[in-house]
């Protein structure tokens, strides 16, 4: 078949398409290698090395996130030696970090080096040595930049450039100097920055961190990371329905997580999908409808009141002023049912065509 080809690993034969890499097919067929600066919604990079693999006929192993799969490869994912190289690579990147142990909620991929570390079980290790890294204190209510953990993948910086296009955050100097910087090293809210949560989801450590579930949650004491559940749904901000995972701790959300398999954004969310969640428990948040009374003041009442005062309203403008004195907006956080019976009330009810949404704008 034109486009399909053949290869073995670890003894098997699998078959693959054009353009495929090592670890894509790799990972399609069930096999586990471990990465760090790899987020497949992003181009290889090959920076960490962990991905490494034994190929049949070369003088050294490949990056496999990198490597393209060509026909009749013969790969090996985890020799002895290749244990060996991923082992000490691992223990010469956690060498380098205050610590690894973060809480969950600094991002949805914080855990991926603690993940390594327990897997590999480097539980203390004979490297140490200068440290690389310095956080940057930075005056915004969302991201924190604590780069004391942070282990130069880059995917911060790619994901900024290639899924968001910003082009906020960059690399400067190298070595043990190598820093996560905007522009003139400034605080972000004076970059391109968005403040979409992008770079925090895709950190690997936790280094870029979601500041505002920080400090909702409080310490790892007051939540702990068992007790934290996890609920699917949609942002209710605007039409596109991205798909989001809602943190709560005993019934009060603490953050968002993006969903990387959500079919309308992929992982992507905006600063208001990411960070606007307050209103859901505010203290100012209306629990019942109110209607001003004859003293000028508000005051609860029930649903049913409330419509028939409304209904009453609509029908003494419609009678004084004409079909042309009401105009509907549509929320753009409503779903298509509710839009739906908007634009039905507005157009079948007054007749007219003074309808529109507030996403259009």
């Amino acid at each position: 078949m034109p486009g399909v080809h053949k290869m073995r690993i670890d003894g098997t034969e699998v078959t693959f398409s054009d353009g495929e890499t090592i670890l894509e097919v790799a990972q399609r067929h069930q096999r586990d290698i471990p990465t760090l600066c790899y987020d497949p919604r992003l181009e290889p990079f090959g920076g960490c090395r962990l991905c490494i693999v034994e190929l049949a006929g070369a003088r050294n192993p490949v990056a496999s996130c990198t490597t393209k799969a060509t026909s009749d490869m013969v790969i090996r994912t985890s020799t002895d030696a290749i244990e060996a190289y991923r082992r000490t690579l691992l223990e010469m990147v956690i060498s380098e970090n205050r610590e690894v142990d973060v809480h969950s909620l600094r991002g949805y991929a914080s855990h991926e080096l603690a993940s390594l570390r327990d897997k590999y079980e480097i539980y203390a290790s004979n490297i140490d040595g200068t440290k690389s890294g310095r956080s940057k204190a930075d005056d915004n209510p969302f991201i924190l930049r604590d780069y004391d953990l942070c282990i130069s993948c880059y995917r911060c910086v790619r994901v900024c450039a290639e899924q968001e296009g910003d082009h906020a955050i960059n690399v400067m100097n190298r070595g043990f100097h190598t820093q996560i910087t905007t522009e003139f090293d400034g605080l972000l809210k004076d970059s391109a920055c968005t403040f979409c949560g992008q770079c925090i989801q895709t950190c690997p450590t936790g280094a870029l961190a979601d500041k505002k579930a920080l400090r909702t949650a409080g310490t790892a004491d007051t939540v702990p990371e068992a007790q934290i559940d996890k609920t699917r749904t949609i942002c209710p901000y605007c039409g596109v329905g991205c798909s989001v995972d809602i943190l709560t701790h005993e019934e009060k959300i603490v953050g968002i997580h993006p969903a990387m398999d959500g079919p309308a954004n992929q992982g992507a969310l905006c600063v208001k999908g990411q960070f606007a969640y307050d209103f859901v428990q505010h203290p100012d948040r209306l629990k019942a409808p109110l209607v001003r009374g004859a003293d000028g003041e508000l005051h609860e009442t029930s649903w049913d009141d409330a419509l028939d005062i409304a209904a009453a309203g609509f029908k003494n403008v419609h009678a004084k002023h004409g079909k042309y004195s009401v105009y509907g907006i549509a929320s753009g956080r409503a779903p298509s049912e509710a839009a739906y019976l908007m634009q039905k009330f507005i157009r079948a009810g007054f007749g007219t065509n003074y309808i529109d949404n507030c996403s259009r704008a």
